[in-house]
C-alpha cells in the first residue's frame, strides 16, 4: 500500500502537468506512447508465439488511423464524421464487452478460441480511448487553450472519485456481487456508492472548471453513464486477465501493475463521455 501511495503521489502531478502544459502535438505523442504500451500489454491476451508479432495488427490499425484521421487543432474542433464513427464504434464495443463480462463465464466460449476477436477487442479498447482524449483536449482550443484540458481532467476526476467511492462503500456495505466470476470484490452497493461520489465531484468540478452541460439533468445522466461504463471497463480487463491467467498487465508501474491496470476504467469512460458530451 505504501508503494502504491508513493507512486500515485508522483504520477498524479505528472499526469495533470501533461494534460495542461503539453502542446497538442506533444500531447498526441504522449497519448500514442501510453496507448502503445497498452497494446504491448494486450499481447498477453492474444495467443501468438511471439508478442512482437501479436503487436503488429494493432500498430498497423493505429498508424492507419493517424494517417487518415486528422489530429490538428482545427480539425479536432470541427467534430468531423470520422471522429463520431470512432466514438460510436467504441461505445458499441463497451456495451457488448460489458455484456460479455457480466455474463462470464457463459460468454467465454463466444470469443476465447478466436485470435482475431482478441486482436479486435484490443483495438476497440484502446483506439477510441486515444481519439476521445484528443477530441476533448482540443475542445474550445481557439477560445481557451486550457478549456479542453479541464474537460479531460474532469473525466479523470469523476472516474477516480467513482473508484474511491466504490471501494469504501463496497468494503463497508457491499453484499451483492456484480460479477463474482470475474471480480469477486465488486458489489452493487459499491457501484451505487461510486456513482453518488462521482456525481457530487462532477457537480463541484463542472462549476470550478466551467465545463458546460446542456442542463443539470444532462450532467447527471452523462456522469452516471460514464461511471457505470468505467466500472464495467475494469471488469472487462479483469475478464481478459482471468482467461489468460495474468494477474497484472505488467509491472511497469511500481505497486500498480501495468498501464492497462491503471487506465482500464478510463478506456471505457472517455469514449462514452466524449460521445455524449459532444452530442448534447
Amino acid at each position: 500500500m505504501k508503494q502504491r501511495i508513493i507512486t500515485a503521489l508522483i504520477l498524479a502531478p505528472l499526469v495533470i502537468w501533461g494534460i495542461f502544459d503539453l502542446p497538442l502535438p506533444w500531447f498526441v505523442v504522449a497519448m500514442a506512447g501510453v496507448v502503445g504500451i497498452g497494446f504491448w500489454e494486450w499481447t498477453q491476451f492474444v495467443n501468438n508465439r511471439s508478442r512482437m508479432i501479436a503487436l503488429v495488427p494493432a500498430l498497423i490499425v493505429g498508424a492507419v488511423s493517424l494517417y487518415f484521421v486528422p489530429f490538428d487543432h482545427a480539425s479536432l474542433n470541427q467534430h468531423l464524421p470520422e471522429y463520431y464513427a470512432i466514438l460510436i464504434a467504441g461505445a458499441i464495443w463497451w456495451v457488448c464487452s460489458s455484456l460479455l463480462a457480466v455474463t462470464y463465464p457463459k460468454s467465454r466460449s463466444v470469443w476465447e478460441s478466436s485470435n482475431c476477436a482478441r486482436h479486435l477487442f484490443g483495438i476497440l479498447t484502446l483506439l477510441p480511448f486515444f481519439w476521445s482524449v484528443l477530441l476533448l483536449r482540443a475542445e474550445g482550443w481557439l477560445d481557451n487553450p486550457f478549456h479542453g484540458a479541464k474537460i479531460v481532467l474532469f473525466v479523470c476526476l469523476i472516474v477516480w472519485a467513482a473508484d474511491t467511492g466504490a471501494y469504501f462503500t463496497g468494503k463497508s456495505l457491499g453484499k451483492h456481487k456484480m460479477a463474482p466470476h470475474v471480480s469477486p470484490n465488486k458489489t452493487i452497493e459499491g457501484l451505487i456508492g461510486g456513482i453518488v461520489t462521482a456525481i457530487v465531484v462532477a457537480w463541484l468540478s463542472a462549476k470550478w472548471f466551467h465545463v458546460e452541460f446542456k442542463s443539470p439533468v444532462a450532467m447527471i445522466l452523462i456522469t452516471l453513464l460514464t461511471v457505470v461504463f468505467a466500472v464495467l471497463g475494469d471488469l472487462v480487463e479483469s475478464m481478459f486477465k482471468r482467461v489468460s491467467g495474468v494477474k497484472d498487465s505488467s509491472n511497469i508501474i511500481p505497486g500498480h501493475g501495468g498501464v492497462l491496470d491503471r487506465i482500464d476504467s478510463l478506456t471505457a469512460a472517455f469514449p462514452i463521455f466524449a460521445l455524449l458530451y459532444l452530442l448534447q
